[in-house]
């Protein structure tokens, strides 16, 4: 592997030229194609298998009106009554004029509200989601204002609102790369060295983007994948980037020509690079096997951006290494400029910083070994209070007609009806529904149940239930599987029939479910897999399986850091949210899988220059140390800039970008200071000569004298 990434670097190196239109034409090209192609992002939150999905399933086949697309309006008069004769007559033009509009289908009966005080309607769409655009929404506001000017306050939410309100990342994006610019300003004293990393990310950004788009052509990409995908590619293309050109220069203090300089870098730090890129790839495409659609489509948009980061950090850079040679370092900032050797001859200097941190660390191996670990335990007791959910329109920014509406309808019809679960009922007789009927009505937290609705075939009947308690109480969980478990069932036990639990709150309470259920399962799958790339690229099993452990301990603290603060409300008034949310339940596999690829950034680059010191003088304890030595300023810096670049995205006004933000940010500083800098050295200092130890090598070792004596 080393051979030919040193061949692929040397390569490009020597036709920089070739190298560097041939990323800038395939960019464009993509672009143009992933923008003509004119896909759009769609939330699809289907779990198949789940109860919900069965429910949604059967009442399509005796509803074909159940399901369709549709946006909700709701609204209320600012002051007066709504049967003034102006309200009525401003909100009956309203709905006349949305029922014109292009793909409408039909606009339902206002519902009134039991105060009177307000009323809302749905408006179904002809279209699937995906054929529809942020236009329909621009519609539905036009043909409120007459009614907004005579009085009405008026709100939208639902599927096609949503296609409308789509977060922007630009601001995030720019944040980023500006504090990602001035921390390399400050790592390299240069400002043509430090934009390097900052070029690179950015035409794998295009370039990644412009795949994803191409690619929602076939499956469909949720509204969050694309940001997702942007924060992971600048924050692991800006790191891949960092490690082959802090290598490049060193190879150049040590006298190579900048073609031989780049090959070199290519096959050191670019190994680590492909490794650790490629875990993140396998790591995150292993989603797939999550068996939610909503989430292997985020990891597919990931495991895109970050591969096309890894052919960037391999093939374009060296391109501009070739190109750029000792002028890498040109334009200096004087107090900050570092001479080109200075990595390389740190570990050899008993003086530096980081040489005596190492040896610090090792003469206090024991107490750094527990003392270290204690604190990462401690920061992962939150864990076990987890939650899973999925946070609805009541946490989003009130600057959003989603958030509106849902605090319109909580306040005029009650907090259950932002959560109403559809029954949908096969098989039963009129005495089966009844009692169905009945039992709904009796159960506590049924604050409204609907009369069963019949379908034409006469073989099956809907039923609403509204219950007391908003979509993300605990109430309302036990509610659905209390209907599941044991209303449902005693109902219909004479008259036989089935019932199933459906509607949106049911959705997410079976993500939730599903996602406790397979996400040990992703762990053991992830996990194992990780373990046996290190230990493809090292040999010693003792060295994987510490990997494996650390990179556990660091996602556990991510885990209660987000648990801590969106859970549990501390510094929740920070990020704009005004009441505690659970965990939505795509966040555990993704930050999972994602911060298993990221943490081997760290453990291969450390692990790396340990084993080549290692090999060269056989000292195992010197060889931490000058490991330490040679890669902590890199590390360093490669998570000030990660960090900085997910902190960013925690702008953007969405609960799960903000979380995955949070866990990545706080993943990666624990990563690189408390493990990297202190566990790390401490349980290599303890495991000495043992942590190289290889299965094989242990016997033929055994084997040699016995060879001799014969």
């Amino acid at each position: 592997m080393e051979r030919l990434l040193e061949r692929l670097g040397g390569l490009c190196a020597r036709r920089p030229w070739r190298t560097i239109s041939a990323w800038l034409l395939m960019a464009a090209a993509l672009l143009a194609l992933g923008q003509s192609a004119g896909s759009s992002f769609v939330n699809d939150f289907r779990v198949p298998g789940a109860e919900s999905q069965e429910a949604t399933d059967v009442a399509r086949e005796h509803f074909p009106s159940y399901g369709v697309v549709n946006a909700q309006i709701v609204w209320e008069a600012r002051e007066g009554s709504l049967k003034d004769p102006a309200h009525t007559a401003a909100a009956q033009k309203m709905l006349a004029d949305i029922g014109k509009q292009p793909d409408v289908a039909g606009v339902d009966k206002p519902f009134p509200s039991p105060d009177g005080k307000a009323a809302m309607v749905n408006v179904d769409y002809d279209k699937e989601l995906g054929e529809l655009d942020a236009s329909h929404y621009e519609r539905l506001r036009e043909a409120a204002a007459p009614a907004r000017d005579a009085g009405l306050t008026v709100e939208f939410r639902g599927m096609v609102v949503d296609l409308g309100t789509e977060p922007s990342t630009s601001v995030a994006e720019f944040v980023g790369l500006g504090a990602a610019l001035l921390v390399l300003v400050v790592a390299f004293g240069s400002v043509v060295a430090a934009g390097l990393p900052l070029v690179v990310a950015a035409v794998g950004i295009v370039a990644g983007t412009a795949l994803v788009l191409l690619v929602g052509l076939l499956v469909d990409i949720p509204t969050s994948a694309p940001i997702v995908a942007v924060m992971l590619g600048l924050g692991a293309g800006i790191d891949y980037a960092l490690f082959v050109l802090s290598r490049f220069r060193s190879e150049l203090a040590h006298g190579h020509d900048p073609v031989t300089a780049a090959g070199h870098a290519n096959a050191a730090a670019g190994h680590a690079v492909v490794f650790a890129g490629g875990t993140v790839v396998v790591a995150i495409l292993g989603l797939a096997f999550a068996g939610i659609p909503f989430v292997g489509a985020m990891g597919v948009a990931g495991a895109l951006t970050v591969g096309v980061m890894v052919l960037a950090a391999i093939t374009l850079l060296p391109a501009l290494l070739g190109l750029l040679g000792p002028r890498v370092d040109s334009l200096p900032i004087p107090r900050l400029r570092r001479p080109r050797g200075e990595r390389r001859s740190e570990p050899d200097d008993e003086s530096s910083l980081t040489y005596r941190w190492g040896t610090h660390v090792q003469r206090h191996r024991m107490l750094y070994a527990i003392g270290s670990t204690a604190l990462l335990l401690l920061l992962t007791v939150p864990v076990l209070a987890l939650r899973l959910g999925t946070p609805d329109d009541g946490i989003q920014p009130t600057d959003l007609s989603q958030r509106r509406a849902y605090d319109l309808v909580a306040e005029h019809y009650g907090p259950g009806w932002n959560a109403p679960l559809v029954i949908t009922v096969e098989g039963a007789d009129a005495s089966g529904l009844s009692a169905l009927h009945q039992a709904l009505r009796a159960d506590e937290e049924a604050e409204t149940v609907t009369a069963p609705a019949r379908s034409e075939d006469g073989k099956a009947a809907l039923i609403t239930v509204i219950p007391r308690h908003a979509p993300q109480d605990e109430e309302v969980t036990q509610l659905v599987h209390r209907i599941r478990d044991d209303v449902a069932p005693r109902a219909l036990v004479s008259s036989g029939g089935d019932a199933w639990v459906g509607g949106a709150t049911a959705v997410v309470i079976d993500m939730a479910d599903v996602v406790g259920k397979r996400l040990p399962w992703v762990i053991l799958a992830v996990v194992g897999a990780g373990m046996l790339l290190l230990y493809g690229m090292f040999r010693a099993p003792l060295v994987a399986l510490k990997a494996a452990v650390m990179t556990l301990l660091s996602i556990g603290v991510s885990f209660g850091v987000i648990i801590a603060m969106f859970q549990w409300g501390w510094g929740l008034d920070l990020l704009g949210l005004d009441k505690t949310v659970p965990i939505m339940s795509a966040v555990p596999m993704l930050l999972f899988a994602v911060l298993f690829g990221l943490s081997m950034d760290y453990e291969v680059f450390l692990l790396s220059a340990v084993r080549e010191a290692y090999d060269r003088d056989g000292d195992a304890q010197r060889a931490v140390v000058r490991g330490i030595g040679s890669t902590a300023r890199v590390i360093t810096t490669a998570a000030i800039i990660m960090a900085c670049v997910f902190l960013s995205f925690v702008s953007v006004p969405e609960t799960l970008i903000q979380m995955i933000g949070i866990g990545l940010a706080t993943a990666v500083i624990m990563d690189a200071t408390v493990i990297r800098m202190m566990l790390v050295p401490a349980v290599m200092s303890l495991l000495g000569e043992r942590a190289w130890w290889r299965p094989g090598l242990a016997r033929a070792k055994r084997a040699k004298p016995a060879a001799g004596e014969a």
